[in-house]
């Protein structure tokens, strides 16, 4: 179980969510959906990350939106943290960017093709930080207990699972519910991503997706008994500038996270 601000993730607590746009676009788009998240999730009572990439490292094309600056969107984080008094999610890519993140996240993100990254693993593990590790679309469940022993290496013991899909033939992926059973024996609160699950990756000059089955993993992963529900939200997520084809409408969380929470609630307490 991870501590963090007032609540706990893991054991048989509720599920946290996890959630925010793809990628830090401009201020008030994250101000805004960072507010309507906060309002959504303190009515439900459903403890809640914000989670937004300052910068994509990883994107298809070379002309792909990456980010609107470094600084920027590090402020913008930092902002949100301290406005509506949330605990922040962001992706690290590099040892050498965790130092300048430190006042402006809780929780720093290792993307699913850098699981494998040893330098960087162990550079986010000597942070201090919670360490929220996405299992690579390659790797077996089982194989994520090389990734938490290198975290592991530097007495961090603050680490989250992510299952994102894996995967299977080309541009496509899926996800195997024994995945989160596997991973959670490991030790570990895992984390279901439910967004990154529904793409089609690389296909053309940009990553597609299928968002109607977002509804349909998260609550099957819900019943399986997760830890955590990660989703990118958008307000207009046609318009987004990252990941326009997977994220989920902001107008249409409540209702998901009801039907979440009533899952999660009957799997815990049982």
């Amino acid at each position: 179980m991870i501590k963090i601000n007032d609540f706990t993730i893991g054991g048989n607590n509720p599920f946290v969510l996890i959630a925010g746009p793809c990628v830090v676009e401009n201020e008030k788009l994250a101000l805004e959906t960072a507010e309507e998240l906060k309002k959504i999730t303190t009515e439900l009572k459903i403890p809640f990350i914000y989670k937004s990439s300052y910068k994509k490292a990883n994107r298809t094309s070379i002309s792909s939106f990456r980010g609107i600056g470094d600084d920027d969107a590090i402020n913008i984080l930092s902002k949100i943290k301290k406005e509506f008094d949330v605990p922040v999610l962001t992706d690290v890519h590099l040892p050498d960017e965790i130092e300048k993140l430190n006042d402006a996240v809780d929780v720093l993100q290792i993307p699913a093709f850098l699981c494998r990254q040893t330098e960087l693993l162990i550079a986010a593990g000597k942070s201090g930080k919670i360490i929220n590790i996405k299992k690579g679309q390659f790797l077996a469940p089982e194989d994520m207990q090389h990734a938490i022993e290198k975290v592991l290496s530097t007495g961090n013991k603050k680490i989250l699972l992510t299952e994102r899909g894996t995967s299977f033939g080309y541009h496509n992926l899926v996800v195997d519910m024994r995945s989160l059973v596997i991973m959670k024996k490991l030790g570990y609160p895992v984390i279901m991503d439910a967004t990154h699950s529904v793409q089609l990756p690389s296909a053309g000059v940009q990553t597609s997706g299928q968002p109607e089955f977002i509804k349909p993993l998260a609550c099957a992963a819900a019943a399986v008994g997760i830890d955590g529900l990660f989703l990118e939200v958008h307000p207009e997520p046609e318009k987004a500038l990252s990941d326009a084809a997977s994220q989920f409408p902001l107008k249409d969380l409540k209702e998901l996270l009801i039907s979440i929470k009533e899952i999660d609630s009957l799997i815990k307490k049982n």
